[in-house]
């Protein structure tokens, strides 16, 4: 047994002192921000939709939360968490991503069209989550 400690798919317990990261239960939720969901943790920074006349270091409520994730006990919203609300502060509110090529052909006709675009984002800092 000692020598599949190392495989993949080997079963192990965290250690005593709790010296690995991904073993430590953590808050989040899941939220709905500009139409997208997220998984939200507090500290985190967050690449959203553009978010409309907002300004750098304003903070921003977002009530609409579908599921809550507190140190294992799951509560999941119908179809939202009552109570539950992620507080956010904006960082820069605008950020161009990366640019977007859209290439359209038509075979043995000669026609070709690249088009393109870059899509604007709001980075966010998660503040709070409050459940």
């Amino acid at each position: 047994m000692s020598e599949r400690l190392g495989q993949v798919g080997a079963r192990c317990a965290p250690p005593p002192d709790g010296t690995l990261k991904h073993f430590k239960n953590k808050m989040y939720v899941i939220a709905e921000i500009q139409g997208q969901q997220f998984k939200v943790e507090e500290g985190k920074r967050l690449y959203v939709h553009h978010i409309k006349d907002v300004e750098a270091n304003a903070t921003v409520e977002i009530e609409k939360v579908l599921l809550v994730d507190n140190d294992g006990v799951v509560t999941v919203g119908t179809p939202t968490v009552e109570g539950a609300k992620v507080v956010l502060e904006v960082v820069a509110p605008i950020i161009k991503g990366d640019k977007v090529l859209v290439f359209h052909k038509r075979r043995r006709k000669g026609y070709r069209k690249l088009r393109g675009h870059r899509e604007q984002f709001t980075q966010v800092l998660v503040k709070s989550v409050v459940a």
